[in-house]
This record gives C-alpha cells, sequence and structure tokens, in this order.
C-alpha cells in the first residue's frame, strides 16, 4: 500500500514538471518563465489557496472539537516557525532561516492527500475540517517567519518594535493575498462562489506545474546553498519533520480528536510547504535563496514523509 502511495505521487505530472526544471537547468536550456507571469502565478497560488480553505471552513460544521483542532493547528503553525527559526540561525542568515521556518511552519498539500490516500485505504475516516486545518496553517506560518526575518534582520534597524514587525507581517502583500482570501472564502455566498470554481480550483493544477516548473529551475541552479549547507540542511530536514509530527500527536491527545484527524495532523504538522512558502518568499524575502529552501521541503522531507512518516506515525497514533 505505501508502495502505491509513493508510486502514485513520483509520477504525478505537477511534480514530474519539477524534475523537468530541474533538468531544463542542469542541461543549460534557454527555458525561462517571464518575471511578470512569475509574479502573476505566485499571487494566483496564494490567492486559490487561501479562498478554497475559507470556503471549506464555511462549509465545515462547528462545534468544540472541530474547534480545538482548527486552534491546535493555528497553535503550530506559531510555534514550528519560531524554534525552527532560532535551530537554523546557527548556521544560516536571517532571511534563509526565516524562509526555512515558514516553510517547515507552514504545511504541504501533496503530503496532506498522500496522508489522505493511506487512510482511505485503511478504510479510515477523516473530518473535512482538515481541509480548513491546513489552509489555516499557511498564513499563521508565513507571518511568523516574515515577522522574525524583520526582527533580527540588520539592515531593518529601527523597525524591530512588535508593533511594526507585525505591521509589516500582516501587510506584505503575500500574506495580505492568502489571508485577505481565506477571509474572503469564509464569508462569501457558496452560490456565488461557484461563479468562480473554474478560475480557482479547475486551473489550479495547471498554474502549480508551471510554478513548480520555475522552482525547479530556480532551485537547480541555485542548488550550491544546499551543498554549502551540507550535512547540517539535509540533517535538518530528517529531524525536523518526526520532531513536529510527534509534538502533533502529543498536542492532539487532549480532547476527543479522531485517529484519523490525528494522523493528519500529525502529517501536516510534520510536512513542508513547497508552493505556498516559496510564492511568498519569492515576494516577501527576496534575499533568501530558493535552492535551500525548496530542495530540503521537496527533495528531503517530501519523500521522507510519504516512505516514512506516514506509517510511522500511524503506529505511534494505534500503539
Amino acid at each position: 500500500m505505501t508502495g502505491n502511495i509513493i508510486i502514485s505521487n513520483l509520477t504525478n505530472p505537477v511534480l514530474l514538471f519539477f524534475l523537468l526544471g530541474i533538468l531544463a537547468a542542469l542541461v543549460k536550456s534557454d527555458l525561462e518563465i517571464p518575471a511578470s507571469s512569475s509574479r502573476f502565478i505566485s499571487l494566483y497560488l496564494l490567492f486559490s489557496i487561501g479562498f478554497r480553505g475559507g470556503q471549506e471552513l464555511s462549509h465545515s460544521g462547528m462545534d468544540a472539537t472541530v474547534g480545538l483542532t482548527l486552534l491546535l493547528a493555528m497553535l503550530l503553525a506559531v510555534i514550528v516557525p519560531f524554534y525552527v527559526f532560532f535551530l537554523m540561525r546557527t548556521r544560516m542568515a536571517v532571511s534563509d532561516a526565516g524562509a526555512v521556518a515558514s516553510a517547515y511552519g507552514s504545511v504541504s498539500a501533496v503530503t496532506f492527500v498522500s496522508a489522505a490516500s493511506f487512510l482511505e485505504a485503511s478504510q479510515v475516516h477523516y473530518g473535512g475540517h482538515m481541509v480548513a486545518a491546513m489552509a489555516l496553517m499557511e498564513a499563521p506560518a508565513i507571518v511568523v517567519g516574515v515577522g522574525l526575518m524583520r526582527k533580527f534582520d540588520k539592515e531593518s534597524a529601527g523597525q524591530h518594535r512588535f508593533r511594526t514587525i507585525v505591521h509589516d507581517a500582516l501587510t506584505n502583500g503575500s500574506v495580505l493575498m492568502i489571508v485577505g482570501s481565506l477571509l474572503i472564502g469564509l464569508i462569501a455566498d457558496s452560490k456565488q462562489a461557484e461563479g468562480i470554481k473554474p478560475f480557482t480550483s479547475d486551473i489550479f493544477k495547471g498554474f502549480l506545474a508551471v510554478f513548480l516548473l520555475e522552482m525547479g529551475m530556480v532551485a537547480a541552479k541555485r542548488f550550491k546553498a544546499f551543498r554549502h549547507y551540507g550535512w547540517f540542511a539535509i540533517a535538518a530536514a530528517l529531524i525536523i519533520p518526526p520532531i513536529n509530527g510527534l509534538l502533533a500527536i502529543g498536542l492532539t491527545t487532549f480532547g476527543n480528536i479522531s485517529a484519523g484527524d490525528k494522523l493528519m495532523m500529525a502529517i501536516l504538522a510534520s510536512s513542508a510547504s513547497y508552493i505556498a512558502v516559496p510564492a511568498a518568499m519569492r515576494l516577501a524575502a527576496p534575499k533568501a535563496d530558493p535552492g535551500l529552501y525548496i530542495p530540503m521541503a521537496l527533495g528531503v522531507t517530501f519523500p521522507f514523509n510519504i516512505t516514512v512518516g506516514i506509517p510511522f506515525y500511524w503506529w505511534l497514533i494505534q500503539g
């Protein structure tokens, strides 16, 4: 069963376009995505993820258990980037540490889908509100990551007051897009929202494929940053996920949270974003090197979670 999940994800066309981008860079192809198009795609992905998450949240029945689950999700999205940032700062520049912190505080939708496939194959139910939890974890992690960069960046001297940091983080274009889209999706009329569904959902994977194509080219061209940090980056990408997964399992022991929801929470906490965060960092932290945080999230953490993380967390939860 795990083997089928691995094969399914490795043959996902979206991820294959990422590999095509890497290949294009390695063979020194003249393939490129225009800068203006790249910026539009980044904003579109943030818009679509936020809006759909708000819609899912509006459709979820709210009770004490659902409320607790969503609260724990946001709590994890704040705790994780804080400790990851200071861990990364021991070896990395502020902008790189902030980007890595945001990536690991945020989530991977593909890993989430893989965990859902695992539970469905095991005939285990999980709540639909977990999709809303996934969306709710994107924005806080980005806000915290950007805020920490603003706080510790020496070039931002004189702007270190908490109010200024929060204002800068929340009004950053990428953060404003995903948070605003989430709120609009939450309050928008469902019937009216159907009118833009072809734009928010149907073409999402196509734009995502183009985005990851460019990310593949960027990551390959700047992979020297990953090589520069060497074993530290690889070790961090392997150690941080299980720490976060165990933290999530520990927190979900409170309340009447189902086993399926516990696994989904664990995989959300242990995954790392290679969609929303790179899109946000391209706008919020252009100095952060995608050749570092994208290979960490997509090249190391993602396959670790698919092959080891999901079955390991499920074994702990069942035990």
